[in-house]
């Protein structure tokens, strides 16, 4: 007489652990929200979306960096701007004492304040900093990392509004001859620092260039990272309902062969 079947147990015992495993993988994916929480569930595409992570997290530095270059340039702009004026004052002193008609006495008291403009313009170009490092007192330009990977670099700054660097060291109305000469002088240092207020501008556009196309290509790129790792919430929900009804299922059929067994054997007792 055959009481049971052995194989049909075996199979269902098979059949709930392997069910269980899929329960624990699923489980897994709705707990931490990724396809590829897991090497052994996608071992290329947890390679993938790793390094589509690294670029994501590249390129939102990259933006901070760009952010601090822009708050570098607007620093910058507003200190030629501060110089320029300066120069203008200045210059309209020189014409001022380039007149015949202002005695010796007038041009030393005017050349007080032309002092103290220049000391003024070395200020700015001397302390004028951000970070620590000076902005408008240096020969040596600032390098910002613009992108995710190697090269991907972008040059500004380069600026030195120095009385030195402008050619105005030893500036004096001391006498009309002086008055005039020093007109030419100032003519071409409000040149310099017109050009230099030029390459503030073009340098902040190309930033806010840079920092666009970087949002873009982050967006892109997190769009497809999603798609490739995020876990389908609802998917796995209705796997798992699925999987849920299964194991019960195998666990149900176990329970009930097991109980027939035992009422069999009781009654051959």
């Amino acid at each position: 007489m055959r009481i049971h079947s052995q194989e049909h147990i075996a199979f269902s015992t098979n059949r709930a652990q392997r069910n269980a495993t899929d329960i624990e993988k699923t489980l897994l994916k709705l707990g931490s929200g990724s396809k590829v929480a897991k090497g052994s569930q996608n071992a290329s595409g947890l390679a993938i979306s790793e390094t589509m992570r690294a670029q994501i997290r590249g390129l939102s530095q990259a933006q901070r960096n760009m952010q601090d270059g822009l708050s570098v340039l607007e620093s910058s702009n507003e200190g030629l701007n501060n110089v320029n004026n300066l120069l203008q004052r200045a210059r309209e002193m020189a014409v001022a004492a380039a007149n015949g008609t202002l005695t010796d006495q007038d041009r030393e008291a005017s050349s007080l304040e032309l002092d103290q403009i220049m000391e003024s313009i070395n200020d700015t170009a001397g302390k004028l900093e951000f970070n620590t490092k000076k902005i408008l007192g240096e020969d040596k330009a600032l390098i910002l990392q613009v992108g995710a990977n190697p090269g991907q670099q972008l040059t500004i700054g380069n600026i030195n509004v120095s009385t030195d660097k402008l050619g105005l060291d030893g500036a004096s109305i001391a006498t009309q001859k002086d008055a005039e000469e020093l007109i030419s002088k100032i003519d071409k240092a409000i040149g310099v620092v017109g050009g230099h207020l030029t390459k503030v501008g073009s340098e902040m556009e190309s930033i806010e260039h840079h920092l666009t196309n970087a949002l873009v290509f982050e967006g892109n790129l997190t769009k497809s990272l999603s798609l490739l790792a995020d876990t389908d919430m609802a998917g796995e929900m209705m796997n798992f309902v699925q999987q849920d009804i299964r194991q019960k299922g195998d666990q149900l059929l176990i329970k009930t062969v097991n109980s027939n067994l035992q009422d069999v054997l009781s009654l051959l007792k």
